[in-house]
């Protein structure tokens, strides 16, 4: 009998030593994202990729960490208009496309994930070369899904193409825009090269079903105060604020930050302008073409500071017609 208690008492201290050196699993995962999920009135509140910041518990129940396999899929239909090459529009209701049909647009996206199409999307609604003018590309733009519970943290974001007639569609010029998620609830927002970019006031439902956010329809309402522009034909028209000429998402004509100075510079130090004329005329694909006709001018026949200045005195919040006076995107950071 003293023999057996001493197997007993060496294999309870085996037991406790293997527990004491049990492998930990710590808070990180193998991909990027992050969102939360609601199934039978428990709430998942998961990242992917980084620290898990976000822990759920309750007397019965913790969840601090879960690996989500990454073959979520959500279908979403963004429309907005760019108020740049809206300002002059060839036909009522659509985009000018100058920058297609100028052959100006980049088969490479200007965003961070560099997204490449071919050349052949731009046109005409896609690779088929069948489809409506109203579907030719106007330009790429930058779309992200964010957190329902933190609209700073960004769950996905990727290039995609907008029409003329506004709607966003994915990297072959014609189809629903897909993006790699879990189907819950997000905030979106849409953001631009030269435009302030825009969010949804409100979190919305997402999913394999294509779902229409329609920020050209003023009863969306946007995060923030004026996030967008009501002007031009037909009358109430809404659009994302054309102008931030340097980047800065701030539209301004003169100050602390200013965005003509900008311009200017860009005309004046052109190769082709060896006399140094304001009125010189540069061509090609860059942010400081407001209207995105393809041509940047400081002054002249057809110049793009005056745009900026027409925004700026023009903002509801200028109630003093300030120059100086700065129109910021209206985007939740931390």
């Amino acid at each position: 009998m003293i023999i057996m208690r001493t197997k007993y008492i060496v294999l309870i201290v085996l037991l406790v030593s293997h527990i004491g050196f049990t492998q930990t699993i710590e808070k990180y995962s193998i991909d990027s994202g992050g969102a939360s999920a609601t199934a039978e009135g428990i709430e998942i509140l998961y990242t992917i990729g980084e620290t898990n910041i976000q822990e759920y518990s309750t007397t019965t129940l913790s969840v601090s960490e879960g690996f989500i396999t990454t073959n979520f899929k959500i279908n979403i239909n963004p429309k907005i208009f760019l108020q740049g090459p809206l300002l002059n529009p060839a036909t009522a209701g659509l985009m000018n496309d100058d920058l297609r049909s100028n052959d100006h647009l980049p088969i490479t996206s200007p965003y961070a994930d560099t997204a490449t199409v071919v050349a052949t999307v731009f046109n005409l609604g896609g690779t088929s070369g069948t489809g409506m003018t109203q579907n030719d590309i106007v330009d790429w733009v930058w779309i992200e899904i964010r957190q329902a519970n933190d609209d700073t943290k960004i769950v996905r974001a990727q290039s995609a193409l907008v029409q003329r007639d506004g709607d966003i569609v994915d990297l072959d010029g014609v189809s629903t825009l897909e993006l790699n998620a879990a189907p819950t609830n997000y905030y979106v927002v849409i953001k631009h090269r030269n435009h302030l970019g825009i969010m949804s006031a409100n979190v919305i439902t997402l999913n394999s079903s294509v779902t229409s956010v329609d920020f050209t329809n003023p009863t969306t309402q946007t995060f923030g105060s004026n996030a967008q522009t009501v002007f031009g034909i037909p009358t109430g028209t809404v659009a994302m604020w054309a102008g931030d000429a340097n980047g800065d998402a701030i539209v301004q004509y003169s100050g602390t930050t200013p965005d003509s100075p900008s311009i200017l510079s860009l005309v004046l130090n052109d190769a082709g302008n060896f006399l140094s004329f304001p009125t010189f005329v540069v061509s090609g694909y860059n942010m400081h073409d407001v209207n995105m006709d393809g041509n940047t001018q400081y002054t002249g026949t057809s110049p793009d500071t005056p745009i900026i200045l027409q925004n700026v005195l023009a903002h509801p919040g200028n109630f003093l017609n300030f120059s100086t006076y700065q129109i910021l995107e209206q985007l939740p950071t931390n």
